[in-house]
């Protein structure tokens, strides 16, 4: 690897990261946020994340609205605080 492809990876402060894969903490995250909500399934499949103060998180999920097959994308932002729980700020379909 060259040390461009290298400084390509290192996150930049306050910027967005690329959609990765999901960590076991990314679910937690996501699953708290979304506890209480009804209606539509969200399934996250990737995730970007940028870190301020707390954490920002992007979730691109499949969406359904179960008994219905019909599945979309959409993409879930939720906010982590430093201190609390995380909560969703915007849910948006693509």
């Amino acid at each position: 690897m060259s040390n461009q492809t290298l400084a390509s990876l290192e996150p930049i402060v306050g910027g967005w990261s690329e959609f990765q894969k999901l960590t076991v903490e990314d679910l937690l995250v996501f699953n708290k946020a979304l506890e209480g909500y009804v209606g539509v399934k969200y399934t996250p499949t990737k995730v970007a994340i940028q870190i301020v103060a707390g954490t920002n998180y992007r979730f691109r999920c499949t969406a359904s609205v179960p008994p219905y097959d019909d599945a979309y994308e959409s993409v879930v932002k939720i906010i982590k605080p430093l201190e609390g729980d995380p909560y969703v700020v915007k849910i948006t379909r693509i």
